[in-house]
């Protein structure tokens, strides 16, 4: 679902010249993807079509992400910013953003997202065995055992991390946490859910107090 949650009727387009800058950021995990640019007509496409579309300064034309490599962009949220002079769109890259084939136009080594946003990394690779099933892959070991036994994982691992909490060390703690997080994980897209899903009642219950 595309969320246009801000009012774009306010973009300044004079400041730029008709063309403003897009910063793209992936719509879950937080990393900075790209730097584009948009006139009033690529924002439109964007909107439209679903799939973020920039002014090329280069090639003087509208150029939709990914029309020739197929590593689109899919939109998810646009929003603007005080000035009304910058947007920043989230969406949901199909294959690797940047032309050198990493995922982020700043380089993969670059600190564009938080250690935190690795989570979410962890959660799209487990939706991508679900959804793929990789032959020897233990994740996919997790789901063809179904649900029970990887409800039982959870259970295992979540008295592990209690344990460990009370008569371990630092070390064996962090292990017995990071084990029950993915198995967490797996259980929730066994059921059709993800961390997204957590978060945001986790969010909404926060808004409540």
């Amino acid at each position: 679902m595309t969320d246009i949650n801000t009012d774009l009727s306010r973009l300044d387009w004079s400041k730029g010249e008709g063309l403003l800058p897009a910063i793209v950021q992936h719509w879950r995990s937080g990393e900075v993807l790209m730097l584009g640019y948009m006139n009033a007509a690529a924002l439109e496409m964007t909107q439209r079509e679903g799939k973020v579309t920039f002014y090329s300064r280069s090639k003087q034309r509208l150029w939709t992400k990914g029309e020739s490599s197929g590593h689109v962009l899919a939109l998810k949220s646009i929003r603007i910013d005080c000035d009304a002079d910058t947007l920043l769109v989230q969406a949901k890259p199909q294959g690797p953003t940047c032309h050198l084939g990493t995922s982020s136009c700043f380089g993969e080594s670059a600190s564009v997202s938080s250690p935190l946003g690795f989570l979410a990394e962890l959660d799209m690779l487990v939706e991508q065995r679900y959804a793929e099933r990789p032959e020897g892959s233990y994740t996919t070991r997790l789901f063809e055992g179904g649900i029970r036994r990887i409800a039982q994982k959870v259970g295992e691992e979540g008295v592990e991390t209690a344990l460990a909490a009370v008569a371990q060390d630092d070390a064996a703690l962090l292990g017995e946490a990071a084990d029950l997080v993915f198995h967490l994980i797996v259980a929730l897209r066994a059921r059709g859910l993800g961390l997204s899903d957590v978060t945001r009642l986790l969010s909404e219950r926060h808004a409540q107090r």
